[in-house]
């Protein structure tokens, strides 16, 4: 498919899939004409970028992952460095519900104000 096609079914720009290939993420193939054309694959990988960014990963972090996560290849480093990702991830959704429980005493003090 080419990399319009692959916006619109994954949801994500084209300047967006332009980055993903600058930075190895994303790997694409071109056609006699100059074309980029991607496998039929290529919108579950950009989804799982996509999922892997939010979550904070950085690009140089999937590049170091690809392996593990596309091909099985998979060493003690990337188990580690995949676990310590996870660590960050559940570090961080713990702040995230932290703060969520202080805005919603928040939300329950203005209320409050509000009826006296």
């Amino acid at each position: 498919m080419r990399i319009g096609e692959l916006a619109a079914n994954s949801g994500v720009s084209v300047r967006s899939l332009r980055y993903y290939e600058t930075q190895g993420i994303l790997l694409s193939s071109r056609t006699s004409g100059g074309h980029r054309e991607y496998s039929d694959d290529a919108v579950d990988r950009v989804i799982l970028i996509q999922e892997l960014m939010a979550a904070g990963l950085t690009s140089a972090v999937i590049v170091e992952l690809l392996p593990c996560i596309y091909s099985g290849t998979t060493t003690p480093a990337m188990i580690e460095r995949l676990r310590q990702q996870r660590e960050d991830i559940d570090r961080r959704a713990r702040e995230l519900l932290a703060t969520r429980d202080r805005l919603d005493d928040l939300i329950i003090d203005a209320r409050h104000r509000l009826a006296v």
